[in-house]
């Protein structure tokens, strides 16, 4: 186990974000990191139509963790850049037992995200190759069932605000499914 403890211990900040109540230790073969108690997270950033395929956690919960720490406070302290940032992420990934194939689809989601970001898209285009062939390859898998989940959820929504119009009480205080 790459982590110190097989706890993740937090406590919830709102509908979508969470705060650590104890510090997440990390200790790899070259590498230590703490991401310290009171840091805030929202586990695997995972956009609402993939979340079938990748939960916003699981087996790679901590990993998520670390890597939203590396991405924010990693970079800002210089301990890492974007790429590296994204890099051991992967790298944690494989250590918690992520099987490949999750593994290297969220490493990519990873470092499309970063291709927007001014501080992590840094280096972005060496790891081009990679992110655009793992893309290539998913997208029969990925595609469909995404398009079809991202319809059905408009759907909703938009039945949703229906009721809350008729009711006279909006969507949120309805029984919104958010997640």
């Amino acid at each position: 186990m790459p982590f110190e403890s097989d706890d993740v211990v937090v406590r919830r900040l709102d509908a979508d974000c969470w705060e650590l109540v104890e510090p997440l230790v990390y200790r790899g073969k070259r590498d230590r990191f703490v991401v310290p108690a009171g840091f805030p997270t929202d586990f695997a950033t995972v956009p609402r139509v993939v979340v079938w395929l990748v939960p916003r956690f699981g087996r790679y919960t901590a990993a998520a963790i670390l890597h939203d720490w590396l991405v924010t406070a990693g970079i800002t302290s210089g301990v890492v850049t974007g790429r590296e940032a994204d890099g051991v992420f992967r790298r944690v990934l494989r250590e918690s037992g992520v099987p490949v194939l999750r593994r290297w689809l969220m490493w990519c989601a990873v470092r499309w995200a970063a291709l927007g970001d001014p501080v992590r898209g840094h280096g972005w285009w060496r790891s081009a190759p990679g992110v655009v062939g793992i893309s290539v390859l998913a997208a029969p898998v990925v595609l469909p069932p995404a398009v079809l989940i991202a319809v059905s959820l408009t759907v909703y929504g938009l039945a949703e605000a229906a009721v809350g119009v008729l009711t006279g009480r909006p969507a949120e205080d309805a029984g919104s499914m958010r997640t």
